[in-house]
């Protein structure tokens, strides 16, 4: 599939997901996490869309749910509302639990389909994994929808400024214009940079990324698909060779993964307090 056609399929899964299965991630960031302000809906959005720009720039994948996340909270201690700790405590679990249980279903997926296919001829093997990466792509973009799209829209249809439907639909668009303009160097970055992916390895790399991402969806906690996918690559690597798995790479993602929430939530925290004063 080209890279056109693959955005075009993209924008109206993550619309789908959005419509269909938003809602439960919506609630958890856009109600039960912060009491919305305007104000504090503003600094986050602003301050997580300069980080993701940055990032694609830099070519270091990035999570817009810890932006988005960390900015609302740093915000919200500043205008002194109320920020509801047992959900900021469960939605840091899950991003620690998320991309580790990616790594381990994206093991599980490789050794079933290696064993599905041991006895199947290599050009059959082929076309099944055309198909495969097609339905492992679309859980992904599906998920993006669901999870990373709702996260960042929660707080701004949750204050009453878009329907759901609105919100899916801008959404979609804005994200296919964020993909066709800056997705490529991170593009490059995940499938080249970490480890050498083949269609077998890429497969089961997807597939593990999104069944984790959809259950944590399911559970309504805003989790990274990017980190996901990453921890899936990574376990494909690993089980592939201890070697696969190019370390510079894995410290630049590993060093982003705890300075962006530290740095959104004092950013936040510095905005919101000048605003405030």
């Amino acid at each position: 599939m080209s890279f056109k056609r693959a955005i075009y399929l993209l924008a109206f899964l993550v619309f789908l997901g959005m419509l269909l299965q938003g809602q439960n991630v919506m609630r958890t960031v856009g109600r039960d996490l912060v009491s919305l302000r305007i104000e504090i809906i503003s600094i986050s959005l602003i301050i997580s869309s300069l980080a993701i720009v940055l990032s694609n720039w830099k070519k270091v994948p990035v999570s817009s749910h810890q932006a988005i996340v960390s900015s609302l909270v740093g915000s919200g201690f500043a205008f002194g509302v109320s920020v509801d700790m047992n959900t900021l405590l469960r939605i840091v679990e899950s991003w620690i639990i998320s991309p580790v249980g990616a790594f381990f279903l994206s093991i599980v997926v490789y050794r079933i389909l290696e064993l599905g296919t041991s006895k199947i001829p290599p050009l059959k093997v082929e076309r099944y994994l055309r198909y495969l990466l097609l339905l492992s792509g679309s859980v992904i973009a599906y998920n993006t929808g669901a999870n990373e799209l709702a996260t960042a829209l929660g707080p701004v249809v949750y204050f009453g400024l878009l329907t759901p439907f609105q919100a899916a639909f801008m959404g979609a668009i804005l994200l296919w214009l964020g993909a066709f303009f800056l997705s490529g160097r991170v593009v490059e970055t995940i499938g080249k940079g970490i480890t050498a992916l083949d269609p077998f390895s890429g497969f089961a790399a997807q597939f593990g990324a999104g069944l984790s991402v959809l259950l944590f969806t399911t559970l309504g906690m805003p989790v990274s698909t990017t980190y996901c996918v990453i921890g899936s690559i990574i376990g494909v690597g690993m089980l592939k060779s201890t070697r696969t798995a190019k370390s510079p790479f894995l410290k630049r993602i590993f060093l982003s993964w705890i300075i962006t929430p530290v740095i959104a939530m004092a950013l936040g925290y510095i905005f919101a307090k000048s605003i405030y004063i």
